[in-house]
């Protein structure tokens, strides 16, 4: 019931949408303790040690970015080994396959990041099925630069938000990337419910370039997950995912709902492994798209 409210919630006007994010993210901000995390005089150049170290967080596996930073003086690379995204749309096939898309995370302060993705090789091959064209396009992806702030928590305690500014600078070929650059911001916010349980609620609104002409127009993204601790080990997350597009040449909605698991080896405090699929629930969407990655902090 809830999957089905919050869908019917997503098709409202992209206005509305960009409204009720904008409110949840600065009311939960507002009201959030900020005392929950002790700020450290660690720094880029004064590193935390081993022993003062957060406990391991990343932002993967799931679509919606979670609120920690790493710590300061830190490098944290996060990736997929491979990522592979099948679509089907008006008799169009299009497999798209990323072979590794490493998010290099520099921790600054103990509670700034910055962080540098990209995609060295993607693959698009693309069939036309009713008339048996193929075409195959491949080469380095776009390039994505972030800086998050933790504003609250950073991960610990019942509550955590951050404010995650991105920037896409397009270094994809035409077939991959639309050539343009673009950029959003992001504002994870995440509830502790028990021991083993999380909410996390990760709005987003971007600015994109128009599908025609040189212009630029709003998209709205949202994702609502839950994280359960099965152990000390393996954590499971499901996620219902929404991306309201308000290009004027048309508007387009896609909803996913996602599923993905992590395991830290016994014995590791720095290294976690990750598998995932997200299932498109719309036309849309991408019928599937199924990864595993791995994360490292140094």
């Amino acid at each position: 019931m809830l999957a089905i409210r919050a869908i019917a919630f997503f098709r409202r006007p992209v206005a509305t949408v960009f409204f009720v994010l904008i409110l949840v993210a600065a009311g939960q901000t507002a009201l959030a303790d900020n005392t929950a995390s002790a700020t450290q005089d660690y720094s880029l150049f004064n590193p935390a040690p081993d022993d003062a170290l957060r406990p391991f967080c990343t932002d993967r596996p799931t679509k919606g970015t979670g609120p920690c930073t790493v710590d300061a003086g830190h490098l944290q690379i996060e990736s997929d080994v491979f990522n592979a995204t099948f679509q089907d749309a008006g008799g169009i096939q299009t497999n798209t396959y990323i072979y590794t898309s490493p998010n290099f995370r520099l921790g600054i302060t103990d509670d700034v990041d910055a962080e540098v993705n990209i995609s060295p090789f993607v693959d698009v091959e693309t069939r036309d099925r009713r008339t048996g064209l193929r075409t195959d396009v491949s080469g380095f992806g776009d390039m994505f630069l972030r800086v998050k702030w933790s504003v609250s928590g950073n991960g610990a305690g019942d509550f955590s938000a951050a404010l995650d500014p991105f920037l896409k600078v397009s270094t994809a070929p035409a077939g991959i990337g639309n050539g343009a650059v673009e950029g959003g911001m992001v504002a994870p916010l995440q509830f502790t419910l028990n021991d083993t349980w999380s909410l996390s609620l990760v709005p987003e609104i971007d600015v994109l370039k128009d599908g025609a002409g040189d212009g630029r127009h709003p998209a709205g993204v949202v994702a609502l997950g839950v994280t359960h601790a099965i152990s000390a080990n393996v954590a499971a997350s499901a996620e219902l995912w929404a991306n309201v597009d308000g290009d004027p040449s048309g508007d387009a909605t896609q909803e996913s709902f996602d599923l993905a698991a992590t395991w830290q080896p016994p014995g590791t405090a720095d290294l976690q492994l990750d598998i995932g699929a997200n299932l498109g629930l719309n036309a849309s969407t991408p019928a599937a798209q199924l990864y595993a990655g791995i994360s490292h902090r140094f």
